[in-house]
């Protein structure tokens, strides 16, 4: 009966038992502490997740290895966290500021995934206490274009079936972002293999990516304003 069914996101199991009466839904504001970078990896070292909810460049310019880059600029914030983070684990915010945090956390009850918020930390005070920094590089559409056409990169397209028949890299395979967790067998690539991963803006991408780096690929790339900037430049699609 689940035959050719499209797959389910990693949240589904908890909203289904939050609408079966199982899990309580929060309905006062969520709550978010503050956590010293001690407490924050002490929390790590028991398995909690790191959700960094900033810009694709700012998490490209330095973040908590193993950190999940979802933006919460994003319209569609709560619902990529649903779809990429494991079902019941733990999380750790990394944001711009607090307030910020608590921003997220409030947008993350909206589909039963705040109680699962151990707090936030900042990406400075964490530098600070010289706890380890991992970085995700980007690359221009013109870098990405002269780096094709000498056969040094390969390309991923994270973006959805509608948006990649509308026009592609043609030397791109195309995994949209959400099917990874699932569907990471159908990646033909290794982990050594130079990838730049590309969207329509480069926040999918961001999103891709740091999945992939927590996988232990370590060689990627996140394309700097995505198809959008490649359109723009007038470079060639299929």
């Amino acid at each position: 009966m689940v035959a050719n069914q499209p797959l389910r996101p990693s949240n589904m199991q908890n909203i289904v038992a939050i609408n079966q009466g199982r899990r309580p839904l929060t309905w006062a504001t969520p709550a978010c502490p503050a956590l010293s970078p001690e407490a924050a990896r002490e929390l790590l070292a028991r398995g909690v997740r790191v959700l960094d909810t900033r810009s694709p460049v700012d998490f490209g310019k330095g973040h908590i290895r193993g950190a999940m880059n979802i933006q919460l600029s994003s319209s569609e914030f709560e619902q990529r966290v649903g779809w990429m983070l494991p079902d019941d684990a733990g999380v750790v915010l990394v944001a711009e500021d607090l307030e910020a945090a608590q921003a997220a956390a409030r947008k993350l009850a909206f589909v039963g995934l705040d109680q699962r918020v151990r707090g936030a930390v900042g990406l400075d005070a964490w530098r600070s206490a010289g706890q380890p920094v991992a970085s995700l590089d980007q690359i221009s559409v013109d870098d990405l274009h002269r780096a094709l056409e000498s056969g040094s990169v390969r390309v991923l397209d994270v973006r959805e079936n509608s948006e990649w028949a509308n026009g592609h890299i043609a030397a791109a395979h195309h995994l949209n972002f959400k099917h990874l967790p699932q569907r990471m067998a159908e990646l033909p690539y290794r982990p050594e293999d130079r990838i730049a991963v590309i969207c329509a803006t480069g926040m999918r991408s961001s999103t891709a990516g740091s999945f992939l780096l927590g996988l232990g690929f370590r060689n990627l790339l996140n394309v700097e304003g995505g198809m959008a900037a490649w359109h723009q430049a007038g470079l060639p699609v299929a």
